[in-house]
């Protein structure tokens, strides 16, 4: 009997979820709390299939009007991921972006600021002067990410914002789940050379450290589900006591039924 209460005991123990499994951002003993890595803080670069909005103005309106958008906007206005979708200016896979009066301008590679720069020198060079004292500002039209996996709302979600990290992702996909894998979490990544996989443990405050930590654009994220979970045998002790118990049960049932 003894023995049968201690195997018991101790699948409830391994079958639940402990609390080191489900906090994010622990410290350790061997935790090394710096300044998130340099890495995390360089500007992104632009590649294929991105989407930017593209916001002109000079000291004449009428000079700008052939660059307003449909809506009498220059796309910055334009908020919904529609709009964006409809408004924005897409990078093709040849790495251009298609302006009117100036054409294609290639940008695959080069940072906002740079993107900004080179418009800037292209609308002088084939359009204004520099007695129009233009004005350009270039962002990117939202991150847009998507989330699956272990979450309490998987889909994808455009995030209007400069920069967010993978918790921020996390939390507007409804937060990783108790049965959810937060020292695994993958990020799937587009690179010019192709898609990469990644992980990153949510557990562990050195994840600020991590290049993943924060997104790019068509970040993919997948949590993957804990052995738990296929066990069936619940996400608490109460809950494996309580499905060990139903089991015994029903064998015990099963067992008596077998003897009448």
């Amino acid at each position: 009997m003894r023995i049968f209460i201690v195997f018991v005991l101790v699948l409830c123990l391994q079958s639940c979820i402990s609390v080191k499994d489900m906090v994010y951002l622990q410290k350790t003993d061997n935790s090394i709390v710096n300044p998130v890595n340099q890495i995390n803080d360089k500007a992104y670069r632009l590649q294929s299939n991105d989407i930017l909005m593209i916001n002109i103005k000079a000291v004449n309106p009428e000079l700008v009007a052939i660059f307003q958008q449909n809506d009498g906007s220059s796309g910055i206005a334009t908020q919904s991921e529609q709009g964006v979708y409809f408004n924005g200016f897409p990078v093709d896979q040849q790495g251009n972006i298609r302006i009117p009066i100036v054409g294609n301008v290639n940008v695959i590679g080069l940072t906002l600021d740079e993107t900004r720069l080179k418009i800037e020198q292209e609308l002088l060079d084939k359009y204004f002067t520099e007695q129009a004292n233009i004005f350009v500002t270039v962002k990117l039209a939202g991150l847009r990410i998507t989330v699956n996996g272990e979450v309490g709302a998987p889909g994808t979600v455009v995030l209007f914002q400069e920069k967010a990290n993978i918790l921020e992702a996390l939390a507007n996909a409804g937060d990783i789940l108790t049965t959810g894998d937060r020292k695994s979490v993958v990020v799937m990544r587009q690179y010019p050379t192709g898609m990469e996989l990644h992980t990153i443990d949510l557990t562990d405050i050195n994840a600020l450290q991590s290049p993943y930590f924060y997104l790019q654009p068509n970040d993919y994220i997948y949590v993957k589900p804990l052995p738990q979970k296929s066990w069936g045998t619940g996400k608490t002790g109460i809950e494996s006591l309580t499905s060990i118990f139903t089991v015994l049960t029903l064998l015990t049932t099963v067992f008596i039924l077998a003897r009448n």
